[in-house]
């Protein structure tokens, strides 16, 4: 049943995917570029290589978290807690655990080379969301494993977050033209698009804010919040990580081996 979830999940994603495309091309916030053509072959192949690497660890995290609820095993599991507050105490916790994994990332540099093939497109779109190297997926997969175990978040709550985060995701990547005023309305309480572009820009001093991945509280609570009136017109990418042949989706799974970018 697991399996079968995973793939539904999967196929919803990229129809989500998909329409989101539909609609950047209807209400684009920048024209589809040069780069915004390149980058289509290798940010696909790397979605599809971060889908399948999502199945492989969904799987058995998903029955451990079964296992740990059957045993009483984890900060909610130790407690009579009403369902509905485990899965919204879990989205927020795994939020938060994204929140610092994501910080980390850019401050480790051994994290950073895989990080930074995320951040060396320099054209954002809806396909950017899950152009990411597979070594990036283990270090995720890492935080929010040690984190779910720990507050025995159960597997609906788990998965709530996950398929969650990765349609916010693309709707924070997507190359939307939103009013200015509704962009912001959206900051109140979660990342918007023009939001999480500002984290995408070239400048370090811009990229190291907005880190947050749903829920904008956490950018405000630690003092990362950039406002998104600043994010229409960014330069994205990576200074040195720009040549076609690093573009690739060969030059980008080799890319942490070498010296991806500069380090944050």
């Amino acid at each position: 049943m697991s399996f079968i979830s995973s793939l539904s999940t999967i196929g919803l994603l990229l129809a989500a995917m998909v329409a989101l495309s539909l609609v950047e091309a209807l209400i684009p916030l920048h024209p589809r570029g040069e780069w915004g053509r390149r980058h289509l072959g290798p940010n696909v192949m790397l979605t599809l290589l971060t889908f399948a690497t999502n199945l492989v660890f969904n799987i058995p995290l998903l029955l451990g978290l079964a296992w740990l609820q059957s045993r009483g095993l984890g900060l909610f599991n130790a407690f009579p807690v009403p369902p509905p507050v485990k899965i919204a105490g879990s989205v927020l916790a795994l939020d938060l655990a994204w929140y610092l994994t994501h910080v980390s990332m850019h401050h480790v540099p051994i994290l950073w080379r895989f990080h930074a093939v995320h951040h060396s497109d320099p054209a954002v779109d809806v396909t950017t969301a899950v152009r990411q190297h597979p070594g990036e997926s283990v270090i995720r997969y890492a935080y929010l494993t040690a984190v779910a175990f720990a507050i025995g978040a159960p597997p609906a709550g788990f998965a709530a977050y996950r398929i969650w985060s990765a349609l916010h995701g693309q709707f924070e990547h997507a190359n939307l033209r939103l009013p200015g005023w509704l962009d912001t309305a959206i900051t109140v309480a979660f990342s918007s698009p023009n939001m999480h572009k500002i984290h995408h820009s070239r400048d370090a001093s811009l990229t190291n804010r907005n880190y947050t991945n749903i829920f904008s509280i956490w950018d405000r609570l630690f003092g990362t919040f950039v406002p998104a009136r600043r994010g229409g017109d960014v330069a994205y990418g990576l200074e040195g990580c720009d040549a076609a042949r690093e573009q690739t989706t060969v030059g980008l799974l080799g890319s942490p081996f070498r010296s991806a970018g500069r380090v944050r």
